[in-house]
Order: structure tokens, then sequence, then C-alpha cells
């Protein structure tokens, strides 16, 4: 899998868990979901994207 692929998987578990525990522990974990879909959205305009630096320096999975 490519860098990009983890960082799609990850956020797509981020959002769909987020959600759950949104609907069945408490709404304010819908403010994680805002917070992932910012990131994203910010990612896209910046190419900055503070998973990929966390993916790549602790599993070494190399940059395209």
């Amino acid at each position: 899998m490519t860098m990009e692929n983890y960082i799609r998987a990850i956020a797509g578990a981020f959002i769909l868990g987020s959600l759950a525990l949104g609907h069945l522990v408490s709404p304010y974990f819908y403010l994680f979901t805002a917070f992932v879909g910012l990131n994203l959205l910010q990612s896209a305009f910046t190419g900055l994207c503070p998973m990929e630096n966390i993916l790549e320096k602790v599993f070494k999975i190399p940059r395209q």
C-alpha cells in the first residue's frame, strides 16, 4: 500500500469510529469527526499532513 492509501484508510476509520462513538457515547465525539474532516481539507490545499509525518517516523513508511 502507498502512503496515500494508508492515510485514507486511517482517516476513514477515524471518521466511522468517531461517528459511532458520537451516537453511542456522547455527541462531543462529533467534534473529533469535524477535526479529521478539517485536517483532510487543509491537507488538500497545503500538502501538510500530520498523519503522514507520524506514519513516516513511527512505521518507516516511505513517501512517494
